[in-house]
């Protein structure tokens, strides 16, 4: 959204003063800085705080936190959206789900907050939700590419994709205050297990979560975040260029059901 405008109750956005707008410019800087560092659990008191601003002010742009985090992780969302139908165009489906899975992990281990809405709740957050409506498709289609072209080991599921992006941000928030890139060499050992093409492999001993199961923990997540959680990081380089992924060179219904 336009930080110049604001709409309420669905009316058309109205324009705002300069000094309303750089007080929203501040205000969104200081969510996306909090929310990558400290994950959701922050306050619109902590927002206001980090933005040097009144918490008056934070209120009468946000009516709540809700509507903050809809506001900074729609378009972080739509990014991810987009790097899905970017990889849906590679002609190799083993790179293509390399590409999608690795930057969507490199986002999360520099973005706690970015993370926590992938996987979370998405109650009340009517933007995020409807960006992630498009995301889901895309990761059904990425996954069955690879299956179907035999490099993607059979038992993989589109579920396995919120396992994948949890562990690898787990090792990044454990190895933060010494390494910010190690999450790397444990996303290139998570790859070479879904590789379907080499040796065979032990078969996965449980199944993939089903929807009601990720429902659950989904809502688990949100509660805990509301109980609040502790400040890990800082996270500045959140999109910041990696360099190429070793073993991308290398050539029930669930939750992402395209049906």
């Amino acid at each position: 959204m336009d930080p110049a405008a604001t709409a309420i109750d669905g009316a058309a956005p109205r324009r705002l003063r300069a000094d309303a707008v750089r007080n929203q410019r501040l205000i969104l800087a200081a969510a996306r800085t909090l929310f990558a560092t400290r994950g959701l659990g922050v306050t619109l008191d902590d927002v206001a705080e980090q933005a040097g601003v009144g918490v008056g002010t934070v209120y009468r742009r946000f009516a709540n936190k809700q509507q903050l985090i809809d506001e900074v992780f729609e378009q972080h969302i739509e990014m991810v959206v987009e790097q899905a139908e970017l990889a849906l165009t590679n002609p190799d489906p083993w790179d293509g789900l390399v590409q999608f899975f690795e930057f969507t992990c490199r986002t999360v281990a520099f973005d706690r907050g970015l993370g926590e809405v992938l996987v979370g709740s998405d109650a009340g957050l009517a933007r995020v939700a409807s960006v992630q409506d498009r995301l889901n498709p895309a990761v059904v289609r990425i996954i069955d590419q690879a299956r179907g072209a035999g490099v993607l080991r059979p038992d993989v599921e589109p579920n396995d994709f919120f396992a994948v992006i949890r562990m690898v941000q787990a090792i990044a928030d454990f190895s933060w205050s010494v390494s910010t890139e190690v999450w790397r060499r444990y996303f290139v050992l998570v790859l070479d297990g879904l590789r379907g093409d080499g040796p065979p492999r032990a078969p996965l001993p449980v199944p993939p979560l089903s929807d009601e199961e990720i429902e659950i923990a989904r809502q688990a997540c949100a509660s805990r975040r509301r109980r609040g959680a502790p400040e890990f990081r800082g996270a500045e380089a959140v999109l910041a260029p990696a360099a190429e992924t070793p073993l991308r060179a290398r050539s029930g219904q669930n939750r992402y059901s395209s049906t």
